[in-house]
């Protein structure tokens, strides 16, 4: 079954100054954006670009955010209403997720969202998504207000994807400008 991987782009990126997180350069030299296609190809997984994605020359399908639903949910709503099968979901401020990483996630046993969940607190931006089984839900939750993708994973169940201290390491993501030093 195809595996559909968003490479959630987001908005404005105020805290950057407004430019494109996805246009950081990772330690090798890559945008982080054409890393996460990258890495998504190795995996497997078809990626499109979720969000305002103008500003990113990246070879994939891209998907504009539901316009009537505010934050993050507003791309992974977009998302799972165009794909039927599972869906895929990362960061394009995520430098250092690898493919075998991502297998795993599509290899976890089957629920309606699978998300890495380090230290406790869920990674909504490292998750799978069971398209055809929760976009109803996503969409309610949306239309009631939610704004959260960790609200979604909790009203959905979700399972969590254990991972090890080194894994989770791979999760960070550059959220400031003095976040793009560490790593």
């Amino acid at each position: 079954m195809r595996v559909v991987g968003g490479v959630l782009t987001g908005g404005a990126s105020s805290r950057m100054g407004g430019a494109p997180k996805g246009l950081l350069v990772t330690p090798d030299g890559e945008p982080v954006v054409v890393r996460a296609v990258r890495v998504l190809r190795e995996a497997g997984v078809t990626p499109v670009l979720v969000g305002r994605s103008d500003a990113y020359d990246v070879d994939a399908d891209r998907v504009a955010d539901a316009p009537d639903v505010r934050g993050p949910l507003a791309g992974l709503v977009a998302l799972l209403e165009r794909h039927d099968g599972p869906v895929v979901t990362v960061a394009c401020d995520m430098p250092f997720f690898t493919a075998p990483l991502v297998r795993r996630l599509v290899e976890a046993p089957p629920a309606r969202a699978v998300a890495a969940r380090p230290g406790g607190v869920w990674q909504p931006f490292f998750a799978r998504w069971d398209a055809a089984n929760v976009r109803a839900d996503a969409r309610a939750y949306a239309s009631a207000g939610g704004r959260s993708l960790f609200g979604l994973l909790e009203r959905l169940g979700a399972a969590e994807l254990p991972l090890s201290e080194v894994e989770a390491g791979l999760l960070v993501d550059w959220d400031a400008p003095g976040d793009v030093t560490r790593g």
